[in-house]
């Protein structure tokens, strides 16, 4: 079991979210926790499809920060 990064952004009808490891595993919601538990469907889906296909399933790599603003 593999733990990947998410990106959560607000627009302007709720949130949307996509896991930069898993290229298209995308999701949007009109709350932030709809859209976590979608995108957490949308990566189990996208990982079942990758192993049926014979796709080699990446390794995460991303990593996450916040930087703070000196301005």
């Amino acid at each position: 079991m593999s733990k990947y990064a998410v990106v959560f952004e607000k627009t302007s009808t709720g949130f949307s979210a996509y896991i930069p490891d898993l290229p298209g595993c995308v999701a949007t919601g009109r709350a932030l926790d709809e859209t976590k538990r979608l995108i957490h469907e949308a990566m189990d889906q996208h990982l079942i499809a990758m192993r049926r296909d014979g796709d080699e399933i990446p390794a995460p790599s991303t990593e996450t920060a916040y930087v703070e603003s000196a301005a």
